[in-house]
């Protein structure tokens, strides 16, 4: 039961690669969820549906899911992108470039630096992609079940909503 969760939290070999997916996570993960933070059962559906996607997506290819952190980063990354299409993103104090381009830069650095065939940072981007398709479209919702949970009275939801209320001022932007 775990493996699937913790399968997420494996970035890959310690080194150069490792600092700058964990930068990456940790940036755009954090503005996306800044993103949603009215409605945070958004965000949770985007990690699920990242998450599932991959999981079940490598299985059926007959690939082996390692490192799926840097998967699911390629896929952040992708979604954070579509969100702020035109915008100059520097990247390190090198050059800039385009938000809509980061993924394939992601991918380009996969390929540099690690020196593989970035198939799975590949699916991340086609994930992210069939992803934003169907929230953009509306097909793809949070479930009714899961907002009316968020928004009653349970105790769980109640303690969720005011830990949340203590660090919304963090996700005002």
């Amino acid at each position: 039961v775990w493996r699937p969760f913790t399968a997420f939290l494996n970035f890959g070999p310690l080194g150069l690669g490792y600092l700058m997916t964990v930068h990456f996570v940790w940036t755009y993960m954090s503005t996306l969820e800044r993103l949603n933070h009215s409605t945070p059962y958004d965000f949770w559906l985007m990690m699920v549906f990242g998450s599932v996607t991959m999981v079940t997506g490598y299985t059926m290819l007959g690939l082996s899911p390692r490192f799926l952190g840097h998967n699911l980063s390629t896929f952040l990354v992708y979604v954070w992108s579509r969100y702020h299409e035109g915008l100059e993103v520097n990247m390190f104090e090198l050059f800039n470039t385009r938000a809509e381009l980061l993924p394939w830069f992601f991918l380009a650095q996969t390929f540099l630096l690690e020196g593989e065939v970035p198939i799975l940072d590949f699916l991340g981007i086609v994930f992210g992609h069939i992803y934003h398709y169907y929230k953009t479209t509306n097909t793809l919702k949070t479930p009714k079940f899961v907002i009316q949970w968020y928004n009653g009275d349970s105790k769980y939801a109640q303690m969720l909503r005011a830990k949340y209320k203590t660090i919304s001022s963090d996700f005002e932007m």
